[in-house]
């Protein structure tokens, strides 16, 4: 099949010979991917990688597949096959795929190298996200989105409405992404909330914070191009440079009573936004990181421990996450229309590398999310 797909560290190109997936389960789906967005993890498996990926000659702990292997793990599609255990689905229904790998899926692969160990704590608690085994379709375990095919098992489908386009669907992995953290951090209706950073994950914690009915939202982000998505939101933007010193003073002023936020979302993982975060809360605030960080920071206990804050963090999302997401599309909370506007790229995945991959490299700035399409869908037309 036709895919864009992980060969080796520095060599990810389009392939029209990658084998197609099979049913592995009798609960497996078969996904005719529509859009499939590229993600900033998808990047970092290719500059600083292989992460998730397997090494070269080494193969994935829970599926035992080795490279290549197709990439994306944030997709919309349509079901194109079903195993006799489904009861859920058909042939033919829209659906989001939760790419999230565990020891749920263990039963997939009977013959890899940990399929007959105990699935581990976070599995049996219900927090998948957090398995100690924990890969994506699409980044690791087995092929994803950037394929005309890809297999799941029915735990990771959630139905589509049908007013939702599919490339607006394919935004939904990012969405619950920023729904999980507001989730952990235990944000409720009424609350303010500084957003650090408006990447494309800072921009979707912006539409979840409004969904989940935030009384005020700041995003604070230097970068003028990216404060200008923040604005279509209609949300207040703040730029720290223009302030120096007296940024994080600033910062707090803006909620009512001049005395901070009530939550703080780190979506950009740097010293600066960091300490910005934690000071910009007030007493009993909850700051969340939601970022995928690269290296340490310095850090003083006491920063939290004199006003009892709370500092929490957020990795991944569970399916949970998505049916809560799709919800609230339903109940009108999350509009299509503003989701758009995290889109600035629409392409083939035969032109995924030099069209995708070395856009997002070159110009990060100015992208936000570049969906690509695998199958004639007419998504393009």
């Amino acid at each position: 099949m036709r895919a864009l797909a992980y060969f080796k560290k520095g060599d990810v190109h389009f392939t029209d010979s990658l084998p197609e997936p099979k049913l592995t389960s009798p609960k497996g789906l078969l996904i005719s991917p529509s859009f499939t967005g590229m993600c900033g993890s998808d990047l970092h498996e290719i500059t600083d990688g292989p992460i998730f990926m397997p090494k070269d000659g080494e193969t994935n702990i829970l599926s035992n597949e080795s490279l290549p292997l197709a990439m994306g793990h944030e997709m919309s599609g349509y079901v194109k096959a079903v195993g006799p255990e489904v009861t859920k689905f058909k042939v033919g229904d829209r659906v989001v795929v939760e790419a999230t790998i565990s020891c749920v899926d263990k039963h997939r692969w009977p013959n890899a190298k940990n399929a007959n160990t105990p699935m581990c704590d976070a599995c049996k608690d219900g927090c998948e996200n957090c398995c100690d085994y924990a890969g994506f379709s699409g980044l690791g375990v087995v092929s994803g989105g950037f394929s005309e095919t890809m297999e799941t098992i029915e735990h990771h489908v959630v139905k589509l409405p049908d007013f939702v386009p599919m490339d607006i669907a394919a935004l939904i992995e990012p969405l619950s992404v920023a729904w999980h953290g507001a989730r952990v951090a235990k944000f409720t209706e009424g609350k303010t909330a500084l957003v650090l950073g408006s990447g494309p994950i800072g921009l979707a914690m912006t539409l979840v914070l409004k969904a989940r009915g935030a009384k005020k939202i700041v995003v604070s982000e230097p970068a003028s191009i990216r404060r200008e998505l923040a604005d279509k939101f209609h949300v207040e933007t703040f730029d720290p440079s223009k302030h120096g010193e007296r940024a994080i003073a600033e910062l707090r002023s803006i909620p009512e009573g001049g005395n901070g936020f009530d939550f703080a979302f780190d979506c950009s993982g740097v010293a600066p936004t960091f300490n910005t975060g934690i000071a910009a809360i007030h007493y009993r605030g909850v700051y969340c990181n939601v970022a995928i960080w690269g290296k340490g920071i310095n850090f003083n206990p006491m920063d939290m421990t004199l006003q009892e804050k709370n500092l929490t963090g957020s990795i991944g999302y569970t399916v949970e996450d998505f049916k809560q997401v799709v919800d609230a599309f339903e109940k009108k909370k999350i509009d299509p229309k503003e989701c758009e506007h995290l889109i600035t790229g629409r392409i083939k995945i035969e032109d995924g590398w030099e069209k995708g991959f070395l856009e997002l490299i070159n110009h990060k700035d100015t992208n936000i999310k570049i969906l690509l399409t695998p199958n004639n869908h007419n998504e393009l037309d």
